[in-house]
Order: C-alpha cells, then structure tokens, then sequence
C-alpha cells in the first residue's frame, strides 16, 4: 500500500514538472525569448498549484475523503478531454501592451486543467493515506519527500533525457499516455481508501482528529494560530520569491533554456525532499549555522559590484540560494501540525509560494526600475532566520538590533565616498578588501540575532549600490516586460549609454561632430562597417531589416533611397531611442525607416518574400541572444525574407555562450557561404569608445559576400562534427 501511494506521487509530480518546461518553451518564442516568459509561467503553475490545495483542502472538509475520491474522478476524466498539451492556436501577444495578461490567458487555456488536477494529488493522496491505516498513516508528511523527488526526476530529465530526443508534439503525446497511467494509479490508490475501515469513520474530520504528529509539539487538538498561519506563508514566500530572483538573475545574461530555468528550481525542490525525509541527510540546525557565511559571500558580491562576473559568482549566489531554502523549509518541516491539519498546512505553503510569485513577477516591475526585489527577499530570508540561542530581549539589545546596522550602513558609506573620490569606482582595491573585511566581522558578530543580522547584511547590500552607482549618472530607468533598461551618462558628460540588463547596447557622443558616428559594436573600419561596404557594391535591394533596435546606432549606416524595418519586441526600446535627450540616431541619420514592433520572428512572417537585400540580427536581452532567432526554422524563414545575392549577418558577440559552432551547423545544413570576424581593438579606438565585437555573415552564394570572401579577417566558418542542430 505504502509504495502504491509513494508511486503515484511520484509520478503526479513527475508530470506536473514535464509540463512546466515543456509548455514554457511552447510560448517562449511568442514572446522573444526573455526570462520574464518563464517567470510568469511560475506564478501561474503557483497559483493553479494553490487552486489545487484550496481545491483539496475544502472538498475534504466538505465531502470527506471517501467523497473526494469519487469527485476526483471525474475531474480526472475531464483531462482527458483537453489532451494533447499545445499552446492554442490564433494567440498573437499584443504588440505595445505588457503581454502578462495575455500570457497568463493562453496558459489558463492551454493547461489549466490538466494543470489544476494534477497539483491536487499531492495534498489529496497524503490525506487518503493517512486514513488507509497503515503503520505509518500517522505522520503521512514523509510522502511529501516522494512527490518532490519526482518533481527533480521531471526536471533533471527533461533536458537530458527529453528535450534532445523528442519534438514537442512528441513530448506531448508521451505525456497524454503517462497521464492516462497516472490516472490508473490514482484510482486504485481511491479503491484502497475505500476498502479501508478508517475511511469509513471518516465523516467530518473527527476521526482524522485522532491522528496526530508524535513529533508535534501542538497536539492533535491544539488550533491553528494566525501568528503559526504567517509564519508558514513567509518561511514559503521568501524562497519562492528567491527561487524567481536567481532565475532571473541568471538567464538574464546567459539564455532564457529550460536547462537554466531548472537548475535554481531543482535547487529548491531538493530542499523539500531533504527536510520532509524522515532522516535528513543535511541537519537543520547545520544550515542554519552556515546560512551567515553563505549570505555575507552573496552581500560581499554585491559590495564588488560583481553580480555578473562569471561561473563562480553564480554558483555563490546559487548555494546561498540553497542555503536560504533549506533553513526556510527545514522551519516549515519543523512545525508541521497534526494530520487534521494537513492540508490547510499545504494550502499556506501555496499561498506563500504563490506571493512570492507574484511579488516577483507582478508586483516588482512595477515598483522597482532595477533588479531590486532579490537582494530586498535576501535580506527578509535573513530576518526569517531562527534564534540559535539564547539571547538577550531586553529594550536596549532590541534597540541595538537597529542601531549597529545603522552604524555599519553610515561607516560603509563614507568609506565608500571615500573610495569614489580616490580611485576608480567599480575597481577591487586594498580599500574594497578592507571594507569587505569589516562587514563580514560586523555580519558573523550580528548573525545570532535574526533581525540585527538581516538589517546588517542589508546594509553591506546598500553600501554595494552607492559604490558602483558613482560611476555614471542615470539619466534613464526603467522596466519592462522584457527586461531592466537604464540610459546612463559617462563622469564627464561626454558619451550616453544604453544598457539592457547589465550589458551596454548602444552609445552616442555629446560631441556635435561626432553625434552621427555608431560607437561600440559598430566600428565603420571594422566588421559591421566592412558588411555594409559589401552591401552597397552589390546588386541586392537596397531594403535592410534590423532585428534589434537599441539606441538605433545602425541607422548611421543608412543612406539617402534605402529603406530599413527595425524590428523591436520591447516598446520601451523604441520610446527611449526616438527620444532626443538620450539618442537622436533616428533623427539624424538618412534613410526611411520605421520600427515594427513585436517578436521578429512572427513580424517577419508578414513581410513579402525576398524583400531584403540585407538582414542583420543585433537582438539581445541583456547579454543573452534569444535562442528562438538562430535555429533552423528561423533560418529558413529568413532566407524566404532575403532577397536573391543578400547577405544575413549576425552579432554574437557574448560573454558566455559561444555560438560560433551553432551557426556553422545552421549554415552547413542550409548550404549557406558563412564567413566570421573576432574583431580586437587598437589603444586608439578604445578610447573612441569601441568594443570588440563578433560577427558572422552567411550567403546562398560566395559571390554574393563580395571582396568580404577575400579580406583576410574574414575566416570561414564550418559546423561543428557531432553537434546537434539546433531546431524549434
């Protein structure tokens, strides 16, 4: 009986996390390949998952389990009806709204159901177990372990096991079929209950009042407080919300992939599993020893400035992720109540995940311009921490707890001036070593008092922001859908730059002789300027199509007849290039042009066959290239949009994902010419305000690259043996 139980959790759970990455990369490239699509699915698989328990918890109470059992079946029937999963047909995301709304709309009709129904079976069958009379029907919250651990097996296995090997469709019908399974499992599980004696003593709850937890301090009959009710929603909220932040955090620079979207939520599903174990391989009281040196590294990366500096510093902010949740879920663990209270137990663990969520994806675009809401939920998890031991609560230690943070904000804070006025900001110095030093003595001192320790690491925090603000002077912020936008200006006023996350896309002189040069990516003496020389000695339409707006620095390059299309997904991208107090390349430089707002790749599709001579794909979130737009399907439709002797150009330069071999794979299996430049910098254009840059041309003919076959900067570019081509 015990393992029919644990079996159908787990594979419960195994389907409701395959169709969260799965259904996720359905729509991803609806809406350009940006970490907010995943994060506003999260909240929406939370709030059907809250639907759920909501769902569970009162059908019990009002129906009793034996009831339930019979209503579950025929809402596991109703499924059937919706199968198999595909993003429904005819959606378009609005073109100049915030398309949350309409994202949330397309998942509610897509997999709402089969979604809802689902995320029920973890609380439902707990509770059906704990009537069955099984030795171990008592404490059921063990079976919580089962059903997470089938969650990791989902996301685990999905980009190893799944993604390469299955189409979407494909992976689809897999999961109809293991639905129909689980459905089977679910049954019998009903049959059991049935069977079982205590099932039918069961009426009201009364019985269920006999059961208790033997570890549970509160008894079986013991009510449920509002301060216990609050303390389980923000032990859930705040890595909920953290689970989003780092996720954000990370796939804002590299790439919006399932792959990445799963490492921080396997993370968090792992902590479930470890605290809900009946013997846990980590204790609790060890991660609440080690959450201070975990959360003053992450606090030390902040007062650097180096939230985006390479691997090590996202594993740091993953393990203090880790960390958080297993200190935050080990207290939920801890204070689990009788089985009478299962699950409204699990209902304020949704709503919490759910706010968390919605705090996340919701509520901080609106209220924040930056990235802001993860270091503020870094600093709460902290406030959450138990008490290790015994401290003093009398007035003046409590009065400390927000004196000596305030201290330790005002010395950081001069000593950071202090930094700013001497030397370079942003630089690691024996200054920044010293400050670093100080906080973290200040932070381990502070770390047996919760409140005193999450105000100080709020402090090294603060101290971080002015530090690497003093650089430049914003002129610009704000953010989107798509991402965190700033316009920033150089110490001396001399240069205007645009940033998409933490990445410069775009800048422009002061100087009114140099105002029509396109600076940083876009030398005129290196490999944009090169294609565009090309360009203008052939015989191709003089149409161009720009996939990626920025500060418009491109349109330099346009001369009096052409006609150029940009295409840009983000409104905001477009409101803040026509602005003149910030870029006037629009304005100034030659051409007809127009922006056509939307996902390229759907804009594309209405444009006439062979219109373009040349197009150029310049788009990015952040450092990330959106993967949707270099795949062979994308391909294909671009070379339906180019005209007969164009060229497609492509700017890959990345900090992090080399796609050198992606595209040769593309062009190789196309039959396409594909030529690529690693453009480095003299002293002299560095200090123009240049960048090294890469590029990567592709043509259906050699003779259409022009004297670019010829130059010898330009390299040929071949696949990569072995490699797998990337495909929709």
């Amino acid at each position: 009986m015990l393992i029919l139980f644990a079996i159908s959790l787990f594979a419960s759970a195994l389907l409701l996390f395959l169709v969260q990455p799965m259904f996720s990369k359905m729509v991803l490239p609806r809406l350009g390949g940006t970490p907010a699509v995943w994060i506003t699915c999260m909240v929406f698989y939370q709030a059907v998952l809250l639907a759920g328990y909501v769902y569970a918890h009162l059908s019990t109470r009002w129906l009793g389990v034996r009831w339930q059992a019979v209503a579950h079946l025929a809402l596991l029937l109703a499924v059937f009806l919706t199968l198999p999963i595909a993003a429904a047909q005819g959606w378009v995301p609005p073109p100049t709204a915030n398309p949350t709304p309409w994202l949330l709309m397309l998942l509610l009709v897509s997999v709402g159901l089969p979604f809802f129904v689902i995320s029920i079976t973890a609380p439902m069958l707990q509770k059906w177990f704990a009537h069955t009379g099984h030795p171990a029907a008592q404490d059921p919250y063990f079976l919580y372990a089962a059903s997470n651990l089938g969650s990791m097996a989902a996301l685990l296995g999905y980009p190893v096991l799944v993604e390469p090997f299955l189409s979407l469709a494909q992976q689809a019908w897999v999961w109809s079929l293991s639905y129909g399974l689980l459905a089977l499992l679910i049954v019998v599980c009903g049959l059991v209950l049935w069977l079982s004696p205590e099932s039918r003593m069961e009426k009201t709850g009364e019985a269920a009042a006999a059961v208790s937890n033997p570890g549970d301090h509160t008894g079986a009959a013991s009510p449920l407080t509002v301060n216990q009710r609050l303390w389980w929603i923000m032990w859930s909220f705040a890595p909920s919300s953290l689970l989003l932040g780092i996720t954000t955090y990370i796939t804002t620079d590299i790439a919006a992939v399932p792959l990445l979207w799963i490492i921080p939520l396997a993370l968090y599903l792992l902590t479930f599993v470890i605290v809900f174990s009946r013997r846990p391989l980590i204790s609790h009281r060890l991660m609440v020893a080690v959450q201070p040196a975990a959360m003053l590294l992450v606090a030390i990366l902040f007062l650097w400035g180096l939230q985006a500096e390479g691997v090590w510093v996202i594993f740091l902010h993953l393990l203090a992720f880790f960390v958080t949740a297993m200190v935050c879920h080990g207290e939920l663990a801890r204070s689990r109540p009788p089985t009478l209270h299962l699950t409204e137990y699990y209902l304020w663990i949704a709503v919490g995940g759910v706010l968390g969520g919605i705090f996340n994806a919701i509520v901080a675009p609106l209220i924040f311009k930056s990235l802001a809401e993860y270091p503020l939920v870094l600093v709460l998890a902290c406030l959450l921490r138990p008490q290790v031991n015994e401290v003093s609560s009398s007035p003046k230690a409590r009065w400390l707890d927000f004196i000596l943070p305030l201290i330790l904000a005002a010395v950081l804070a001069a000593v950071v001036y202090d930094q700013e006025s001497g030397s370079a900001s942003g630089k690691i110095t024996t200054s920044t070593l010293i400050i670093s030093c100080a906080a973290v003595m200040a932070g381990f001192a502070f770390a047996r008092r919760p409140v005193r320790f999450g105000l100080g690491i709020g402090a090294i925090m603060l101290a971080g922001v002015l530090y690497s603000g003093g650089q430049y002077k914003v002129l610009h912020a704000e953010r989107s859908f798509f991402g965190v936008i700033q316009v920033l200006a150089d110490s001396g006023g001399h240069y205007h730059m645009f940033y998409h996350g933490t990445t410069l896309h775009g800048a422009q002189s002061t100087d009114p002789e140099r105002r029509r040069e396109p600076l940083t990516y876009y030398l005129p003496t290196g490999p944009i300027g090169q294609i565009f020389d090309a360009f203008w000695a052939s015989a191709a339409p003089r149409t161009v199509a720009i996939v990626g707006l920025g500060a418009g620095s491109l349109s330099c390059y346009a001369a009096p007849g052409d006609r150029w299309d940009f295409y840009e997904i983000d409104p905001a991208v477009e409101r803040i290039a026509r602005n003149p107090q910030y870029f006037t390349y629009l304005r100034d430089c030659k051409a007809h042009k127009r922006v056509i707002l939307g996902d390229a790749r759907l804009s594309l599709i209405q444009a006439p066959n062979q219109r373009y001579g040349l197009i150029i794909f310049d788009a990015f979130s952040s450092d990330a290239v959106p993967i949707h737009l270099v795949n062979r399907e994308a391909l294909r439709l671009y070379l339906d949009k180019l005209a007969d002797g164009g060229i497609l150009v492509f700017h890959i330069s990345n900090r992090y994902l080399d796609l050198k071999p992606v595209l040769g794979n593309l062009a190789q299996d196309a039959g396409l010419v594909a030529l690529i430049q690693n453009r480095e910098l003299t002293e002299d254009e560095e200090n123009a305000f240049y960048v090294r840059t890469t590029y990567v041309v592709m043509a259906r003919k050699a003779e259409d690259l022009g004297f670019l076959m010829h130059k010898e900067e330009w390299e040929a570019l071949s696949g990569q043996p072995g490699a797998r081509l990337w495909t929709n």
